[in-house]
């Protein structure tokens, strides 16, 4: 669950978080500034009555403090955006919230705080989108091409060809010992695994772009205008995450979890 004090804590990573950003555009007091400015706002909102006009006011100018930082500023790490989805969340916006969670998720896969407040952050939706069946078996199937961050699949590629370039040089000098040679085997099989699935999900992120419904209900439609039909009984609510199939002239393709389509006016979302 996503709490007011634990959310206070993780600000102070943003110090630390911000010499491994991208060059700034603003100047460095202005942009620790404007982050002093956003911890103060969202300790005050906490302080304020939950649900209250004034400590919505208050959460409004620290995430307006945090997107100048994002946006002027040119900084984007996984804590900025944590520290931001924490924010909206707080403030009831669940599909912001979780947009900024999908970043920062995309920078910090690694980050148990950040996939747990996720999960919870969807747990509040209105739309209970169920994948298909086949990609559910795929999940469980491959649950370490799914779940590990790219940085750790790379790192234990590493260590498994360490392995085998051992295993073969050993394999020189005491000539072909049984488990040895398994050793080098099971090694080199888990290597290649590894290394497909680094290059898959490489090149998965180059060509996909994922979006979340922000507005609090939008109807998808067969097409892109209003003149089409509703392509769901139901309209789509705030918090309902979907690939992205085409941009066109105000209007978004787009394709949820269950492989269902359609089109909704691109004002309606947040594209990641």
């Amino acid at each position: 669950m996503i709490t007011k004090n634990s959310t206070v804590i993780l600000f102070s990573l943003f110090l630390f978080s911000l010499t491994t950003s991208t060059t700034a555009k603003l100047p460095e007091e202005q942009t620790y500034s404007l982050f002093s400015q956003a911890n103060e706002y969202f300790r005050q909102a906490n302080s304020t009555a939950a649900g209250s006009k004034q400590a919505e006011k208050l959460y409004e100018k620290s995430i307006l403090s945090y997107e100048k930082i994002i946006n002027d500023g040119q900084i984007k790490n996984a804590k900025l955006y944590y520290n931001l989805a924490n924010a909206y969340f707080l403030k009831g916006d669940i599909g912001r919230a979780i947009s900024n969670y999908r970043r920062a998720e995309i920078l910090d896969k690694s980050d148990a705080n950040i996939q747990k407040n996720l999960t919870f952050a969807r747990s509040r939706r209105i739309d209970k989108v169920k994948e298909k069946t086949e990609k559910r078996v795929l999940h469980t199937l491959f649950f370490w091409h799914y779940d590990f961050p790219i940085k750790t699949k790379f790192l234990i590629t590493c260590i498994f060809f360490a392995i085998v370039c051992i295993s073969l040089t050993s394999i020189l000098w005491l000539g072909r010992v049984a488990p040895i040679k398994l050793t080098m085997i099971i090694s080199g099989i888990l290597m290649v695994c590894l290394l497909v699935s680094v290059a898959i999900e490489v090149s998965g992120q180059t060509g996909r772009t994922c979006g979340v419904v922000t507005t609090n209900e939008v109807i998808a439609r067969q097409g892109d205008g209003r003149n089409y039909s509703a392509s769901f009984k139901e309209p789509l609510h705030a918090g309902t995450e979907f690939d992205l199939l085409e941009h066109r002239a105000g209007w978004l393709h787009i394709r949820l979890g269950d492989d269902s389509e359609g089109w909704i006016p691109d004002t309606s979302a947040d594209l990641i």
